[in-house]
């Protein structure tokens, strides 16, 4: 029987570098759920998609994950594009692009195909609400938006064309309130999850509170 953990919260809270490193402390599968909708996002923006044309159109998609030395990389057909997806433009577009039920609907069965035959660390927006209703452990990851934009702008800062601190806040904000407010699986704290803050927490801080979470519900 595999054992399933869910993390969700909203964007910049620390979840993909956090499950990644729980899931290496546990020996888990991580599965970054975000990268298949910024990669469905390329998809749409790369071939001048409609959105009337989604739903005829993913069955040309072909995303994949794949794990390769231990670290997930995600496909576009044949195509390694686990960087090309982590631009500001295909976040946003992902934010819009997930609120669509084609684009869920494609998504759900793999979700769900991979949690059932591993054991996983799955973190999204919805996971614990909707992909993984019946996760052994949900937690509800969060940060406050300014130093969800700090944190991204000390990310970028390096980068050439690096945005403004302000123009980062302001396109977290937005997406929080897309994420939130979308009528399909919006962003929200289930019922039965634990909140983790980690606002005034490092990240090694964040993975052992999470770890400690995990194994007082499991029972490790």
């Amino acid at each position: 029987m595999s054992i399933n953990i869910a993390i969700d919260g909203p964007a910049g809270a620390g979840k993909s570098t956090i499950a990644k490193m729980v899931s290496a402390q546990l020996g888990y599968i991580y599965v970054d759920t975000g990268a298949l909708y910024r990669t469905i996002a390329l998809f749409i923006k790369e071939n001048n998609i409609s959105d009337n044309d989604i739903p005829s159109s993913l069955k040309n998609a072909d995303v994949s994950l794949k794990f390769i030395d231990g670290t997930q990389r995600v496909f576009l057909g044949d195509r390694d594009v686990s960087g090309l997806i982590r631009t500001p433009e295909i976040s946003m577009e992902a934010s819009r692009t997930s609120a669509i039920p084609a684009v869920r609907e494609y998504l759900f069965g793999t979700q769900q195909k991979i949690a059932k035959e591993n054991n996983v660390i799955m973190d999204g927006r919805d996971i614990g609400t909707v992909v993984l209703p019946h996760a052994d452990v949900k937690i509800f990851l969060t940060a406050s938006a300014e130093e969800r934009a700090n944190r991204r702008y000390k990310e970028l800062m390096e980068k050439p064309n690096c945005p403004c601190y302000e123009e980062i806040l302001s396109d977290i904000v937005e997406r929080d309130r897309n994420d939130m407010n979308r009528p399909v699986a919006p962003l929200k704290q289930a019922d039965d999850a634990v909140l983790v803050d980690t606002t005034n927490l490092t990240l090694e801080q964040s993975a052992n509170e999470i770890i400690r979470i995990i194994n007082e519900k499991t029972g490790r």
